[in-house]
């Protein structure tokens, strides 16, 4: 009997403890987290079936690979370590350099989508078609996402749920704008989403000109401090040549010089990037 009491008595101090503790839901439009930007980062790349853990097992597949290649080319576990930890970060620059580049070919696009929705509708055609049709007459890289929209809505035949899954195919906030202007029209009508296109494409046309024109002015500024963070690793590669450098730099003050130039590095390298590079559109309408 006196098991039995103390059973309920710890169920219900741990239903009380749990109550406490409400899950918390992002509301629509809210900051994402990072995993939820990790998977927009892997969906602009278009390689949106790959999950980030993907990505985090490829980290550490070539950390492991380059830590045993250069401890077998070195026999020092500080130089192999320091390498290893570079050549980790591959996977992500990769993943993050194809999304920045496709990000660029898409903002040239979106002109082109807007301008064939605000045809599509000027002819007499229901927004799911305007948009379906955009499959066909589309820009190219954008087509396979339009089919997909246009065979979720016959499925489904919810525009508003066929609309969700576009944006989260595109995680683009220029496609996010699009699709709540289109669910705004569709929910609660109006005759003025011709002229919310028209505005827009202008809008884009002009952000894609003046982004353009800073873009080429900073680059070599960017160019040039890759190579000045690159150079010191450049030197230790050749310098690991050398047996007594080998021998120097596997000592205990030698790793504490590779631990802090590779500190001093990334600062620096995120600095350069924040200071050097154009700011991103943020997704606010998920």
């Amino acid at each position: 009997m006196g098991a039995l009491v103390g059973l309920l008595l710890g169920g219900g101090l741990f239903l009380l403890w749990w109550s406490c503790w409400v899950p918390s839901q992002r509301v629509r439009g809210g900051p994402a987290g990072p995993m939820a930007r990790a998977r927009d980062v892997l969906a602009q790349a278009g390689v949106a079936s790959v999950t980030p853990q993907a990505v985090l097992g490829a980290c550490l597949a070539v950390w492991s690979a380059v830590a045993v290649l250069g401890l077998a080319l070195t026999q020092s576990v500080s130089i192999a370590a320091a390498f290893a930890t570079l050549a980790a970060w591959l996977p992500v620059t990769v993943v993050t350099t194809r999304a920045r580049r496709r990000r660029t070919v898409l903002r040239e696009l979106w002109p082109e989508v807007v301008d064939n929705l605000a045809s599509g509708v000027r002819a007499g055609l229901s927004l799911p078609e305007a948009v379906g049709q955009l499959a066909e007459r589309g820009p190219e890289p954008l087509r396979p996402a339009f089919a997909a929209f246009a065979a979720d809505y016959r499925a489904s035949g919810r525009f508003g749920e066929a609309l969700d899954v576009l944006k989260e195919r595109l995680a683009d906030p220029v496609a996010d704008r699009i699709c709540e202007a289109l669910r705004i029209t569709r929910e609660v009508g109006g005759a003025d989403l011709g002229r919310l296109l028209r505005s827009l494409s202008a809008f884009l046309r002009e952000d894609l000109r003046t982004r353009s024109e800073l873009a080429a002015r900073q680059s070599w500024t960017v160019n040039a401090a890759r190579v000045a963070v690159a150079a010191p690793w450049l030197v230790l590669a050749m310098l690991s040549t050398r047996p007594e450098s080998v021998r120097a730099f596997d000592s205990t003050a030698g790793a504490v010089v590779l631990i802090a130039g590779g500190a001093v590095c990334a600062v620096a390298y995120r600095l350069m990037l924040r200071i050097g590079r154009l700011p991103e559109e943020q997704r606010v309408l998920r």
